[in-house]
């Protein structure tokens, strides 16, 4: 697949890679038509399995590159990592803060962002839809990064980030459509739904990848960015999600060392 791969436009490559991981949120979406619901339990542990990879990805595959290939570029390693990584937080908690949407324990009177009278139904869809446009920007960034021919970039390394995005979006796609499914709607619904949250992210992936590779010189910048991005997610969602039944709590902490340890094999391995 990575020979196949090597070929192709990069901005293809992260076409591809992130209609991989749209496709992984449709399969999780897809629960509804075989369960009603998930068991808490395990829905919660899936979403600190996602937890884990991302804070994962976000050091072994965005934050290390970066600060590479910053000093690969004459650049100020620290510096580009910091403010990179920075921002990145901060634009997401500024969408967070106005961009209406509905985290899914929690009851609709807790929406959070901007005032508004929309169905339960679309601030859940815009709850997870918010934090895929970073995943598909980061492998986006990823795949333009090996465009640029740096050492510190490999194909293996895109991919890796790639199948590690998929793997964590499948509990995504359960955590939106299951929710629904639970509340009444039609099982067709509530999968499309659900699906939808994915949709995003080759949009972000193909804007990511073309704009590093004709933007060359603020690829480190852009690479830390998504992992600012990325952990914020997990510290503002992923994690207090995971960890609203404190029951499991400790399941739940281990099954984010699992995703951590997966999403390190796959970009050790494949990097």
């Amino acid at each position: 697949m990575i020979a196949y791969l090597l070929n192709l436009d990069p901005v293809l490559q992260a076409l591809l890679a992130t209609l991989f991981t749209w496709a992984m949120t449709a399969a999780g979406a897809a629960l509804v038509f075989s369960a009603r619901e998930i068991k808490p339990k395990f829905l919660d542990s899936m979403l600190g399995f996602a937890a884990g990879v991302m804070i994962a990805a976000s050091f072994w595959s965005l934050l290390a590159p970066g600060i590479d290939m910053a000093e690969q570029m004459g650049q100020i390693p620290w510096m580009v990592a910091a403010l990179g990584f920075m921002c990145g937080g901060v634009s997401m908690r500024i969408v967070d803060k106005f961009l209406p949407h509905l985290h899914p324990s929690l009851s609709v009177d807790q929406t959070e962002g901007v005032k508004t009278s929309w169905q339960r139904s679309t601030l859940l869809v815009l709850a997870i839809t918010m934090h895929n446009v970073p995943e598909g920007l980061a492998v986006g960034v990823a795949f333009g990064a090996v465009a640029a021919d740096l050492p510190s970039a490999s194909i293996g390394g895109a991919v890796a980030l790639a199948i590690g995005i998929g793997i964590q979006n499948f509990p995504e796609g359960a955590a939106v459509s299951m929710p629904l499914r639970r509340e009444g709607m039609s099982a067709k619904k509530s999968f499309g739904l659900g699906q939808l949250s994915g949709a995003v992210e080759p949009i972000a992936g193909v804007l990511g990848a073309f704009f590093v590779i004709y933007m060359r010189d603020i690829l480190p910048f852009a690479l830390c960015f998504a992992a600012g991005a990325m952990i914020f997610v997990v510290v503002e969602e992923l994690i207090p999600e995971s960890q609203r039944k404190q029951a499991h709590i400790d399941q739940v902490t281990m099954f984010t060392l699992v995703g951590f340890s997966v999403m390190m094999i796959l970009d050790v391995a494949l990097g």
